[in-house]
């Protein structure tokens, strides 16, 4: 009886990692498109290009979405580890 807890338990384990890398992936795609390119993109439409007087600098908004994407980046390297993990076991 308890080796079925046990399974039932890992399964549903795997899947919230698995639920939550998809969801982790997701956004990492979505803050990579928000990023300015050479000529400018989406940030642009978030106040990404709102000061044309810091030319080669980044504005506020630039910093804190580099940060977000990188704290992003981390923790799909993380998910992508557990989940590796746990289906490897």
């Amino acid at each position: 009886m308890r080796v079925h807890v046990r399974e039932r338990v890992r399964t549903v384990l795997d899947g919230i990692v698995a639920v939550l890398h998809l969801l982790i992936s997701l956004a990492l795609i979505f803050l990579i498109l928000l990023h300015a390119g050479r000529g400018g993109g989406m940030s642009d439409m978030f106040g990404g290009g709102m000061s044309s007087g810091n030319v080669g600098g980044s504005t506020v908004v630039e910093k804190n979405l580099d940060r977000l994407t990188v704290g992003l980046a981390i923790a799909f390297a993380v998910s992508t580890f557990w989940l590796t993990w746990l289906l490897a076991s």
